[in-house]
């Protein structure tokens, strides 16, 4: 019986802990205004959205029956899938704030003019270019929001907790939308909801106008707009129109673990596209209540998927991004094999369940991924070559999954489907777990982390500088460094005391936490002090370049270090 007791409060203990993890982190998002106000913005942008498709849906369906529907919707999404990654370099570009602004902005007006032409009874073709050019002016706006969101965040956690609050909100999104859409529809009229969404968009654009990122990440993105961090007489010359828009393309080609992410990711958003076909026979063939069962099933997905975002966001401290990712790739896989095995019912909202479960782990691990390991002067690119690859890899999966079922039948379409991706998964997981190693916090971050000229840092470049950190292991008695040498290091004391000293004066101790070469880094001059080790001493040191390129790039670090400088010069 005390055996039962224990294990039964060692379980309540676990789950409160496992629900303290994902609370703690979900909450600073919404602490965070800057992360509150881009949240809100997305989901009245979301809603908005899923109720004008619905809208446009609904109006095709009048002009021409399903064929219109499902030519609207194919040529819009083999337009995004060409232009996303183009439009996407604006976000690296221009200030993404203003670039998100301006999506809103565009598609404001474009919504409204086609909701004026329906008022005023044109012919149908303006309402659809207006329709489908109002679908290109926001591809600009998820890559801009998402290279955006590492600047707003002050840890990797909260950074992965604003993905997760993200996919959470598109998952109620896509419940909230299509209804609210069907109701004004049946409510009002076609052109009422355009007029609704228009004002969403206004919603948005309102509320993105007053985010304030740190000043210390937008001059870290001025910096890497600049060319990286070259300084005035290194500036690099400007590239070609052409090199500049397929830089995203590039990133991808040429980084692995880009390449890893994108090709996971597509290789769920093949199974996303497929849904579209299969869920609907599902519905008609296994729970034989005919195609508005669908309902129901996507139902039944995103109860699964907003289990899985709180899942998602309570691993975000296990450091364990590509392999979730990974994991989240292949719940969309193999249950479609068990499917085939067992095409009942319960099985049926089993299999959506834990493909909804899956889902965010795939969408907030990658999007997480991507903001830490891009080069933020491509980041958007990257974010709209992925996004236009995932939506033709979506159009890929609705494609093939009628030929997979008049082929081999439901069952078994399912189960090759499910295989195949599987197989695509397989061969990235060495790279998943060497990724996840790679991503581990660095011991030296802390340590970074106190010292006031980094403070202004965003964590990304906090980390990538702790990678570089050297340690050195100094016995009492040493000297460190002797004045009139050449400048080449900056040192942090991670335990252990020295002195430091100018000419045979004995200027102050330092001890853990504390730090010097600063002053002959930054003033490019020989070293000021001699600093000897008065006991076996620990330091962690920077190279001069790597110092030189955190500080000097970013305005607010530079102030800090250069009123360091001026205090311990006057001593």
């Amino acid at each position: 019986m005390t055996q039962t007791t224990e294990a039964s409060t060692g379980a309540l203990g676990g789950a409160r802990s496992a629900i303290a993890e994902t609370w703690r982190p979900l909450t600073s998002v919404f602490r965070n205004a800057a992360l509150r106000k881009i949240q809100l913005a997305l989901l009245g942008s979301l809603i908005g959205d899923w109720a004008y498709s619905t809208a446009v849906a609904v109006f095709a369906y009048g002009v021409g029956g399903a064929k219109a529907v499902g030519f609207y919707f194919t040529v819009r999404l083999a337009l995004m899938a060409v232009v996303a990654p183009f439009l996407a370099t604006l976000a690296d570009r221009l200030p993404r704030k203003s670039v998100m602004i301006g999506c809103d902005v565009a598609r404001f007006v474009l919504v409204i003019a086609a909701a004026l032409c329906l008022w005023a009874g044109t012919p149908s073709w303006p309402v659809f270019v207006l329709a489908g050019l109002a679908s290109l002016a926001g591809s600009a706006f998820r890559p801009a929001q998402n290279a955006l969101m590492p600047s707003l965040a002050d840890s990797p956690e909260e950074l992965t907790a604003a993905n997760g609050a993200s996919s959470t909100l598109e998952s109620v999104s896509f419940f909230f939308g299509p209804a609210l859409g069907a109701f004004l529809v049946t409510l009002t009229d076609v052109p009422t909801v355009f007029v609704l969404n228009a004002v969403t968009f206004l919603w948005s654009a309102a509320l993105v106008a007053t985010i304030r990122p740190r000043p210390g990440a937008l001059a870290e993105q001025a910096a890497a707009e600049a060319g990286s961090g070259a300084t005035d007489d290194e500036a690099k010359p400007p590239a070609g129109i052409l090199r500049e828009t397929t830089a995203g393309f590039r990133a991808v080609r040429d980084d692995r673990n880009i390449l890893m992410v994108g090709s996971l990711l597509c290789a769920q958003t093949v199974i996303a596209g497929a849904t579209a076909v299969f869920t609907v026979v599902m519905a008609v063939e296994i729970l034989h209540g005919g195609a508005k069962d669908v309902g129901y099933i996507d139902s039944a997905f995103g109860v699964g998927a907003i289990i899985g975002g709180f899942v998602a966001i309570g691993r975000a401290r296990k450091r364990k991004l590509a392999t979730d990712m990974s994991f989240g790739v292949v719940l969309w896989s193999i249950p479609l094999v068990a499917l085939w095995a067992s095409p009942t019912p319960v099985m049926v909202f089993a299999v959506i369940i834990l493909m909804g479960f899956g889902n965010p782990l795939v969408d907030v691990n990658f999007a997480t991924i991507l903001q830490r390991i891009t080069p933020d002067e491509v980041m958007g690119r990257v974010f709209g070559t992925l996004e236009g690859a995932c939506i033709a890899t979506m159009a890929l999966g609705a494609l093939i999954m009628p030929f997979l079922i008049d082929g081999f039948g439901l069952g078994r379409g399912l189960g090759l489907l499910g295989v195949a991706v599987s197989v695509l998964v397989l061969p990235w997981v060495p790279r998943a777990l060497r990724l996840d190693r790679t991503l581990a916090v660095p011991p030296g971050v802390p340590l970074l982390q106190a010292v006031a000229m980094f403070a202004p840092l965003t964590p990304a470049t906090v980390e990538g500088l702790a990678r570089k950190l050297t340690r050195f292991e100094v016995p009492a008695g040493s000297v460190i460094v002797r004045e009139g040498q050449e400048s080449d290091r900056f040192f942090v004391i991670e335990s252990g005391q020295v002195a430091v000293s100018h000419g045979d004066v004995l200027i102050r101790h330092e001890g853990p936490g504390d730090f010097f070469g600063e002053i002959g880094l930054l003033r490019d001059v020989p070293r000021t002090a001699t600093i000897v080790a008065e006991t076996d001493t620990v330091l962690q040191v920077l190279e001069r370049d790597d110092f030189l390129n955190a500080v000097t790039g970013q305005s607010e670090a530079r102030v800090a270090a250069e009123a360091i400088v001026t205090r311990r010069i006057a001593v």
